[in-house]
């Protein structure tokens, strides 16, 4: 951050403790992410998944940026509490924080990094983003 945009900061900081209050304010900045909806493994269109045939079988490659749910913990037949579905037909998705379920029907969207994220249908669409039409 450079100075000036640190002492804008700092100034209304200062200027909310003078009024008595703990913190001050801020307006989070428009951000116009990309994002896709994801419903199984490949969707994502960074992915890069393809199919092979190997033995007779024809599978698709885990993807690049969601992958397939493992957790050794849960049965891949456990249904999911969040979207009924089968933990089989979830995805992964590594984060900063660490990592989220995917859910058949969440959407992925790209962050101010490049990171990806999960969200929820209804967040997504009801409560967070509108489409952009260009």
């Amino acid at each position: 951050m450079t100075s000036l945009l640190r002492g804008v900061y700092d100034e209304g900081a200062e200027a909310a403790r003078k009024e008595g209050y703990d913190m001050a304010r801020f307006r989070k900045r428009p951000v116009v992410p990309e994002a896709s909806r994801w419903w199984k493994n490949g969707d994502h269109p960074d992915d890069g998944s393809v199919d092979v045939e190997t033995g007779g079988w024809t599978f698709l490659t885990e993807g690049k940026v969601v992958r397939r749910y493992r957790h050794p913990d849960v049965p891949s037949g456990e249904v999911c509490k969040q979207c009924g579905y089968i933990m089989h037909e979830h995805g992964w998705i590594d984060t900063p924080e660490g990592g989220h379920t995917v859910c058949p029907g969440d959407w992925i969207i790209t962050g101010v990094k490049g990171e990806f994220y999960p969200i929820k249908d209804d967040i997504f669409r009801e409560r967070t983003y509108a489409n952009v039409l260009d």
